[in-house]
């Protein structure tokens, strides 16, 4: 017979306030197969763990329950307690009397009795308990990094520098990102590209990172340590190996088109590098434009390439790579202005966005850092801006804050005044958030040293009339309507995920929530893991954020894949799905609604010699949810620590009291 002791929580008051924790401990040592109940304030800590370590010793206990809090929170420290007795850490049991009874009932006598038949329950099932043994999995300590922004950069430099290989795929044709886009940095108004520009040549220079741009990736397979992944390198229609960078083909291109990196605010050629400073400075030819490609004429390019460079058969490279780890750093999008009608839906020239608004004043932008009217070409005197466009908007489906813009504003309104010291700012608020250091500060700053005049409330309306754009809106706090004829007006529009972020989550096996940003394992304990284990989440892919948290979490990020990496071998929870192929119909239910993609069919020689198709579950990728289970119909299918038997000693627990 089980030899089995309860250990029975106060958690301060947490439990014991509620629930009559003395009286609990004295029913259950009348328990079957329990030889000893004993109470303590608190089990978790050190001296609470020796009662359970001595009590072990000197009654030869071979199965222990704890009524404590979650175990999400704990069960690993009473396994590890057990463990060091020499007891199978898979022989313990936990009731949630906490969170289940404490904290969810006000009547002291329903608490107490609910929580004596949950420990109850706990009982019968460490009866049925059999030992478990994790099993170890290869692991390939190589990291896979999805997006060359500032936080995919950051991720793929720390785990480089322990000495990791580290794969950095950009889908654009340099690495670098949002940041690449910007002039200055909220709030110490550095220059983004002079703090910029050293990390990307850091990242060229690592010889632990391998950049692959103007590439993507399709596919994902495999599980935590071993996934296989499979990256499109784009044609670049150019030879990196021959290239030089030294631009003639550009200058030559007779094609211009509208540049995605100025947001349309510029041109460029059809054979380009989105910016100066550009990782790789290697060109590539936008086939979609260049006339070679359209018209089946042209070759200029190819005319007057020194390196001979030009390749116009290049076609797209489909790669293959085993990693142990990915992280994903796919960043953000802006939304789009046509859904803001009363701001003139993107129909007049001079309401801009705050990203153009950083392209124009920009030195490497399209006016080379001089402020300029699009629709005209003329200095503006009288600039609006207009925060919380589209975020905080329960009719656009956006109900969150966007985060930074209410920063990014202050600095725009501190450079429109040290380009155009008589120009007329205008800023239109719901409230300030400048949560951050030295934030609040620097928006002070904007206001009261550069005279940036903030109105609180809303704008209802933009129009044109007589070249100009009349703003009209409300000035809440002096109760009064305002209309203001504006030169240019700057909407700081909401942040929004990748449009093909649900794409991307669906191909890492990642969830998201319903605004399409991705969803880390848990907001406050685990803010950069997720469900899928090897995979870690960094940057604005998550949540709207600004650059020092983009950066702390890609260093988050990296010495997750770090830990992991630190073995050569990994050790998987054995609290996993098994088969039974003698039951299994080979029906693929369980297939098609395993979250995790860890049931797998194969082909197997059984003794006669004959072949036969049975389901088998990758130990690795299961996480032991039980969906596949639920889902058998034949029944062959068991969850390791919950197997039948076990529920239902725990239910015929239950039931025999009523």
């Amino acid at each position: 017979m089980a030899r089995i002791g309860v250990f029975v929580c106060h958690c301060g008051t947490n439990i014991a306030g509620t629930v009559d924790v003395k009286y609990v401990a004295e029913e259950m040592s009348k328990e079957k197969g329990v030889i000893i109940s004993r109470d303590y304030k608190y089990m978790c800590s050190d001296p609470g763990q020796n009662i359970i370590k001595e009590y072990i010793r000197l009654y030869k206990l071979d199965r222990v329950v704890v009524a404590s809090c979650s175990p999400l929170l704990h069960e690993r420290t009473f396994q590890n307690t057990v463990k060091e007795e020499g007891l199978n850490p898979y022989l313990m049991e936990m009731a949630n009397i906490r969170e289940q009874c404490s904290w969810v009932h006000k009547d002291r006598a329903e608490a107490t009795l609910k929580a004596i038949e949950l420990i109850k329950m706990s009982v019968a099932k460490v009866r049925m308990n059999e030992p478990l043994f994790p099993k170890r999995i290869p692991l390939e300590r190589k990291a896979l990094v999805i997006g060359g922004g500032i936080s995919g950069m950051q991720a793929a430099l720390d785990i480089a520098m322990v000495g990791h290989p580290v794969i950095l795929v950009e889908r654009a044709p340099s690495i670098g990102g949002r940041m690449a886009q910007f002039d200055k940095t909220f709030p110490t108004l550095d220059c983004a590209a002079c703090i910029l520009t050293p990390k990307m040549v850091d990242v060229r220079s690592n010889p632990n990172i391998r950049i692959l741009t103007y590439s993507e990736v399709e596919s994902v397979e495999g599980y935590v340590g071993n996934f296989e992944v499979k990256i499109r390198k784009k044609a670049r229609s150019v030879d990196m190996s021959k290239c030089t960078g030294c631009g003639e083909c550009m200058q030559k291109c007779p094609s211009r088109v509208d540049s995605e990196f100025d947001l349309g605010l510029g041109k460029r050629k059809a054979i380009y590098i989105p910016f100066p400073q550009a990782v790789p400075n290697v060109p590539v030819i936008d086939r979609a434009h260049c006339r070679f490609f359209t018209q089946g004429k042209c070759k200029v390019c190819q005319k007057v390439c020194p390196a001979e460079a030009i390749n116009y058969e290049q076609t797209d490279e489909i790669i293959t790579e085993k990693v142990g780890a990915i992280v994903a750093a796919t960043g953000f999008d802006l939304s789009d202005p046509n859904d803001y009608s009363e701001y003139g839906g993107g129909r007049y020239k001079d309401v801009i966005n705050g990203l153009q608004f950083e392209r124009m004043i920009n030195a490497s932008g399209p006016t080379e850092g001089h402020l300029k009217r699009p629709s005209d070409g003329k200095e503006p005197k009288t600039i609006v801006f207009i925060q919380c466009v589209g975020s905080r908007d329960e009719n656009l489906g956006r109900p969150y804050c966007s985060k930074m813009c209410c920063m990014y504003t202050a600095k725009h309104a501190i450079l429109t005044k040290e380009h155009i010291p008589d120009a007329q700012v205008y800023v239109f608020y719901i409230d300030i958030r400048a949560a951050g250091k030295n934030y609040e500060e620097f928006v002070r700053r904007a206001i009261e040293q550069y005279g940036a005049n903030y109105l609180r409330g809303r704008v209802s309306r933009i129009f044109e009339k007589n070249g100009k754009l009349i703003v009209r809106g409300a000035d809440t706090l002096l109760r009064s309507q305002v209309e203001i004829e504006a030169d240019m007006v700057v909407l700081a529009t909401a942040l929004v995920a990748r449009s093909d972020a649900i794409k991307v989550a669906q191909m890492l096996g990642i969830p998201y929530d319903q605004n399409r940003f991705f969803t880390e394992m848990h907001p406050k304990l685990a803010p950069v893991e997720n469900v899928t284990a090897g995979i870690y989440l960094t940057g604005a892919c998550q949540a709207p954020k600004d650059i020092p948290d983009s950066v702390a979490s890609a260093s988050g990020a990296s010495v997750k894949v770090c830990v992991l990496f630190a073995n050569e071998e990994l050790i998987s929870d054995p609290m996993t799905a098994q088969i039974n192929p003698a039951l299994c119909s080979l029906c693929k239910t369980c297939v098609d609604l395993c979250p995790f993609s860890a049931i797998v069919e194969e082909e197997v020689k059984r003794p006669d010699g004959q072949t036969q198709r049975q389901m088998r579950v990758i130990d690795g990728v299961c996480h032991g949810c039980g969906a596949c289970v639920a889902s058998c119909r034949p029944g062959a299918i068991t969850l390791k620590g919950y197997t039948d038997q076990q529920i239902f000693s725990e239910i015929e627990s239950l039931a025999s009291n009523f």
